[in-house]
């Protein structure tokens, strides 16, 4: 008799959680084709971007400096 219960408890659990899926489903994601302007994006992109402008880090590179102590 046990087992029956479990069973049906089981059973009313999934036919919950079934319909709880059914009617209360995520929405579907969409996307937004007009995000992106008509055209060339590669040249937009480089358009946007004047390299000759931009800022230079100096930097102190000692990647492959060996001391001679050793």
């Amino acid at each position: 008799m046990r087992t029956y219960h479990a069973i049906t408890i089981a059973a009313v659990i999934l036919i919950g959680l079934g319909i709880k899926l059914f009617f209360f489903a995520a929405p579907t994601a969409e996307a937004n084709i007009y995000a992106v302007p008509k055209g060339n994006v590669l040249k937009t992109q480089i358009d946007r971007v004047d390299t000759k402008n931009l800022p230079v880090q100096k930097m102190h590179d000692m990647t492959f400096i060996f001391s001679d102590g050793e």
